[in-house]
């Protein structure tokens, strides 16, 4: 068994590339592919299809993914807990993360991390809720930013934050006014439908109240929609981490049916030494920044 191959291999099925493969693991294209080729013969069966610059898992590679990245995680566990015991604290700390998590947290909380364990290194993947928890159940990342309403029952869930979904408007809509959204204007007025990160928030909140949005646009980044509000062309629902503190030109408006996304840490067990100075430091910065 060779730990290295399996980083080689680990790797490759992340980027689908032995060339950025060599390069992301500073070793030469020919290394890889000698990795690589020598674990399939190891097997006795291939590993990955190949089709010129690309490559491609085959059934058989899927699944042994996840277990060689099990082989590592505990591998890595093992170095970190060695460490831990001789005094030291290093190790690396895979993250999933979503974009305004990314923007609002993972700066300051890195920066705990730099002032508090300079010797674990973060490494951070971002997407959306799905792509997370499928990164968290296929062993690429150590931990996740999640909405802890998610079904996530092999993982431990630290909840750090109630965030409210709000409602957007142009200061020239006739809701600018308003207090409060009620469904019926909800339904009335065009409506500018997000397809990322809160997503699946907005669906719930429309199934579990029985709403039939008037929906004009779908499928728009944050920046696209806070365009499309600012120019009065509907209204949107937005968490309210996610919304500017200063667009003159919009107005955030409380729903009048309260709605909430619950976002927590999602973190893999048994739980390494460096995941857990992670998690302690996330919860108490936010714990600390009254959020």
């Amino acid at each position: 068994m060779s730990l290295v191959k399996y980083e080689i291999f680990s790797k490759a099925a992340e980027v689908n590339s032995f060339t950025k493969t060599a390069e992301e693991l500073g070793l030469t294209q020919s290394a890889v592919s000698h990795a690589i080729t020598s674990l399939e013969k190891e097997f006795n069966f291939p590993l990955f299809i190949r089709n010129n610059t690309t490559i491609k898992l085959t059934q058989n590679g899927k699944d042994l993914l996840v277990t060689i990245r099990e082989i590592l995680y505990y591998n890595d566990m093992l170095k970190q807990e060695v460490s831990a015991i001789n005094g030291l604290n290093k190790g690396t700390v895979k993250v999933g993360v979503f974009s305004s998590i990314s923007t609002n947290w993972i700066p300051y909380i890195i920066k705990e991390m730099e002032k508090n364990f300079p010797y674990i290194e973060i490494q951070l993947l971002e997407g959306n809720y799905a792509e997370i928890e499928k990164w968290l159940q296929d062993s690429e990342v150590d931990c996740g930013f999640v909405n802890s309403k998610a079904p996530l029952n092999s993982f431990e869930i630290v909840k750090l934050k109630t965030d409210p979904l709000l409602c957007v408007v142009s200061n020239q809509s006739p809701l600018h006014r308003n207090k409060h959204i009620s469904v019926e204007e909800l339904e009335s007025v065009p409506f500018i439908m997000p397809t990322y990160s809160c997503f699946d928030d907005i669906q719930l909140f429309f199934k579990e109240n029985n709403i039939q949005p008037n929906i004009r646009f779908e499928n728009m980044t944050e920046n696209s929609i806070f365009s499309m509000v600012e120019n009065n062309l509907g209204i949107s629902i937005l968490p309210e981490m996610v919304i500017p503190k200063a667009l003159d030109s919009i107005k955030v408006i409380p729903l009048e049916l309260e709605q909430y996304r619950t976002i927590g840490l999602a973190i893999r067990t048994p739980t390494s030494p460096a995941v857990k100075k992670f998690a302690e430091i996330t919860e108490n910065w936010v714990k600390n920044a009254g959020l």
